[in-house]
């Protein structure tokens, strides 16, 4: 057997997140006492995917095809199975990203594997395979026991460190077994903001509410994601991207891209529940809000009672001072 660690590229570059999920999967192998192997899909080029050799990748089969670089989850679903396949693979480990929660369900049923999406932390056992996950939006915790013979894992982003295990790569080229049929979904358009840093990517986020009033005062947000410097980026509540006070990629929460930076700023959101589950599994919350009752100091580590008007600049000018 060997363990599979498909690490997802974005225009052909790795993530930090990309980064994590070799050095969970290498672990996962050491604790089978078998090898790691690591699979990239798309235009990646070799001095890329030689960097994941700095977290214990040796073995890197490469599906260099143009015809991946927008997602099709059936034919990467197709793909990872026949990837699989051929290096006898019986534990899968993928990012817990939007790809992979299109595309880890069809390769468990293709697998007949059983699959444990959004972990956070290593097996406790593996016979029988034994991992801990999310539960009720991040309110608890839950122990999953897999029988199957073939298991996926979902590793949530910020849950594992990164390990430097240097190792020399060996790129493999296959070639997947694909048809036309297989890529009956296409995509038509794709909106990015490639000039700013992805809220799932970031150190840090300052996240505005609507308690921030309206689009111009809200902007008092970029003001202080500035301040902190480029690891930083801006980030807001759903009522905020629906009002179009802010675009809708920013939007974090359970409806939205769920977050977990080392920081985030709360600035003029009360907490509601569908926010909250969105960004539970940062590190260090920090919230400013005139309500004393609001939810989100229940979540908060440092809370702020008081005008995000009058608290933000004092942060921006202590920000400049460090």
């Amino acid at each position: 057997m060997s363990v599979l660690v498909y690490t997802e590229n974005w225009d052909g570059k790795f993530k930090k997140l990309s980064f994590e999920l070799v050095s969970y999967a290498s672990e996962i192998a050491k604790m089978y006492g078998t090898n790691l192997v690591t699979l990239s899909i798309g235009d990646v080029s070799d001095d890329e995917i030689k960097t994941l050799g700095k977290y214990g990748a040796s073995k890197v089969v490469n599906v260099n095809d143009a015809k991946f670089n927008t997602l099709s989850s059936q034919a990467y679903a197709k793909v990872i199975s026949q990837v699989a396949d051929k290096e006898a693979a019986n534990v899968l480990v993928f990012a817990n990203t939007y790809t992979a929660r299109a595309v880890a369900p069809r390769v468990a049923v293709r697998m007949e594997a059983g699959l444990v999406p959004g972990v956070v932390a290593l097996p406790t056992s593996t016979e029988p395979m034994l991992v801990n996950k999310k539960a009720y939006s991040g309110k608890a915790f839950a122990e999953v026991e897999v029988t199957n013979t073939n298991k996926i894992l979902t590793l949530n982003q910020n849950s594992f460190k990164l390990i430097e295990a240097k190792s020399d790569v060996t790129i493999e080229t296959f070639t997947a077994e694909v048809s036309d049929a297989d890529f009956k979904a296409k995509s038509i358009e794709i909106q990015k903001a490639s000039d700013k840093l992805d809220v799932v990517d970031a150190e840090i986020l300052v996240s505005g509410g609507r308690g921030l009033k309206s689009a111009e005062r809200i902007a008092v947000i970029d003001e202080m994601a500035a301040a902190i410097g480029p690891n930083c980026t801006t980030a807001c509540t759903k009522p905020v991207s629906d009002l179009d006070w802010r675009p809708h990629y920013e939007h974090v929460g359970q409806t939205g891209k769920v977050v977990a930076p080392n920081l985030y700023f709360a600035l003029g959101i009360s907490g509601a529940i569908q926010h909250l589950a969105g960004i539970n599994s940062s590190k260090i919350i920090v919230a400013v809000n005139t309500d004393k009752d609001a939810p989100i100091f229940e979540a908060a580590d440092y809370g702020i009672i008081g005008d995000a008007f009058e608290v933000i600049p004092k942060l921006i000018e202590a920000i400049k001072e460090l």
